[in-house]
């Protein structure tokens, strides 16, 4: 590895450089062997405590840049502190805390301009559902919001604004320059808590995001977070990023305007998923019947030398579209994961101002819903382990043949005795449903004419709870 790679840009990380750089002034042995050669020849850029030494120049682009020391030029005797004024306020900020401060003050010479966009989260909390409900029963991990979302961000600069993984720098002459950067470099804004009370910020890089199908960045998306958990990031996971993604929403945030760094072309804010504040004292129950949906912001900040106003809007409309399911967004996802059922796709709820005929006639068609579910509900049961024909949903098992929607899930019908209530929300009714008859096994039963021995199958499947004991030979179904 040559000085010049390893001079790249850390930019948000920058100061974590200078903390184990510290740490590994002090032992050597206390970090890693990649961080060991990576300090050999390594100049900080801010002076250690104690050092009279002045930063070394910031380059500039990216973030603080490792600079080769000269090993022939003997060292020079540190310089003794110079003595503070009597009259001077608060406490000098050292090492890693000069490094942020330094970080942020280089982020104000980025010129940029922030795009908002508020999107309904309805459909995304519903195919996250699908898609946990499928992993759980598999013995898989959870995908979370941020894991959607971000692919969803990396899709949208991949599929229609290359522009905004370009980065600006500036050349030996001092004019401005285009980097037009082929891949998209994803930095993850990364929240540790060091457990001393105190909590601090990494940003991991997912490389070439845009050449990955869904489970391939799901994979390294938790590779990264995995690395920061046990502490094991080498040099290479904290350079190179040419956008980021921070998600404060996790904490309650609605939404922010996070700094960007040099070297980067855009940084993007996912704010929380909740209803909108004014109806944040509503009954849940009676948002659901007005269709009333969680909403998420999503923050466009960009450098607006290079990205232009209607590029991070353009940018932010084709994001909301993947997560309203357009350019078949869930079905790549589906598809990737290997979920064997089709993507819940967005419909504009039906609710007229006449509600009481409404659900009558929705209540008709749920119950149409439940028998078909008991008749065929088995020609959509995961039978196929070679996974060798693509999920398809018979018409008569889709809800919205029968007008119903994602907004309908929320509502609350009747049910006949299924899963032994007489009331469920949509939603819950489906699950019952499709557990008893959807599921790893295929039953059909509604062809026997006695009616009690229809009853007594249907009271041993809907709504039962059983599992296979694990390692037990010779072992016999519960529930």
């Amino acid at each position: 590895m040559t000085s010049d790679q390893r001079s790249t840009g850390f930019g948000a990380n920058s100061w974590l450089v200078e903390e184990m750089y510290e740490q590994f002034r002090d032992d050597p042995s206390s970090v890693s062997e990649t961080w060991r050669e990576f300090f050999e020849d390594y100049r900080p850029m801010v002076a250690a405590p104690g050092n009279g030494a002045a930063p070394a120049p910031a380059a500039p682009v990216a973030a603080p840049v490792a600079t080769p020391a000269v090993a022939s030029a003997p060292a020079a005797p540190a310089a003794a502190p110079a003595a503070a004024p009597a009259d001077e306020v608060g406490e000098p900020i050292r090492g890693a805390g000069m490094a942020i401060a330094t970080n942020m003050e280089r982020s104000l010479t980025v010129p940029t301009a922030t795009s908002f966009r508020n999107v309904p989260a309805k459909l995304l909390e519903v195919n996250r559902q699908v898609i946990n409900g499928y992993r759980s029963r598999t013995g898989q991990g959870k995908v979370s919001f941020t894991h959607l979302i971000g692919f969803a961000i990396v899709r949208a600069i991949a599929e229609a604004v290359p522009a905004m993984k370009n980065t600006y720098t500036t050349g030996s002459d001092g004019k401005p320059r285009l980097i037009r950067n082929e891949h998209v470099n994803m930095g993850l804004a990364v929240d540790v808590d060091k457990g001393d009370g105190t909590r601090t910020l990494v940003v991991p890089v997912l490389r070439d995001a845009d050449t990955l199908d869904f489970s391939g960045f799901l994979a390294a998306y938790e590779d990264l977070i995995r690395k920061v958990k046990t502490n094991k990031l080498a040099v290479a996971d904290f350079q190179g990023a040419n956008i980021s993604l921070t998600n404060p929403g996790t904490i309650g945030t609605v939404q922010s305007v996070p700094r960007l760094m040099p070297g980067q072309a855009v940084i993007v804010g996912v704010g929380s998923i909740d209803y909108p504040a004014e109806f944040q004292g509503a009954d849940e129950r009676t948002l659901g019947s007005i269709g009333v949906s969680k909403v998420i912001t999503v923050t466009s900040t960009y450098d607006h030398r290079i990205i232009q106003g209607a590029e991070s809007g353009l940018f932010l409309k084709r994001v909301h579209e993947l997560l309203l399911g357009n350019h078949g967004f869930y079905d790549q996802v589906f598809k990737s994961l290997g979920v064997p059922y089709e993507a819940v796709e967005w419909r504009v709820d039906t609710n007229p101002v006449d509600r009481e005929e409404a659900m009558l006639h929705k209540q008709m068609q749920v119950a149409t819903l439940i028998r078909v579910h008991r008749v065929r509900g088995h020609l959509i049961a995961d039978l196929d382990p070679l996974r060798w024909k693509e999920p398809h949903l018979p018409p008569e098992l889709d809800p919205a043949t029968y007008g119903l929607t994602i907004w309908d899930l929320d509502r609350e019908f009747l049910t006949g005795g299924v899963g032994g209530t007489a009331k469920l929300p949509l939603g819950d009714l489906l699950g019952v449903l499709r557990d008893a008859y959807c599921r790893t096994i295929g039953v059909e039963y509604m062809h026997i004419q006695d009616f009690t021995e229809q009853r007594w199958i249907q009271a041993k499947l809907e709504g039962a709870k059983w599992e296979l004991p694990k390692g037990a030979s010779g072992a016999s179904w519960s529930g």
